[in-house]
């Protein structure tokens, strides 16, 4: 049980915002003017949101040129989808074994 990082974890994806930056870089990456535009959002609160998810191994910038790129790191996403699934999971038994109230 690791209930520090499963916490941080929802913290994390707790914004709208940053659920939304999730989709739009699972199938490439972009840079922050582009999510900007399709989020409807200004390119500060873009990439404040970048900086959180970049901190919390989330994301992966990538210089380009003159802009930077985002992309979601996979191996990050893995470890959080098991820590998650650890937290939500309810196994059949679990229910059956603990019945002393």
């Amino acid at each position: 049980m690791n209930t520090k990082e499963q916490t941080r974890i929802l913290k994390v994806l707790s914004v709208e915002a940053r659920v939304k930056i999730i989709y739009l870089l699972k199938d490439t990456s972009l840079c922050v003017n582009v999510l900007a535009c399709r989020l409807g959002i200004s390119q500060g609160a873009v990439s404040q949101h970048l900086r959180i998810m970049r901190d919390a191994g989330l994301v992966i910038d990538e210089k380009r040129g003159y802009f930077v790129h985002y992309r979601l790191n996979t191996e990050t996403l893995a470890r959080w989808k098991k820590l998650v699934d650890d937290l939500l999971v309810v196994e059949k038994n679990a229910e059956a074994e603990c019945r002393e109230c």
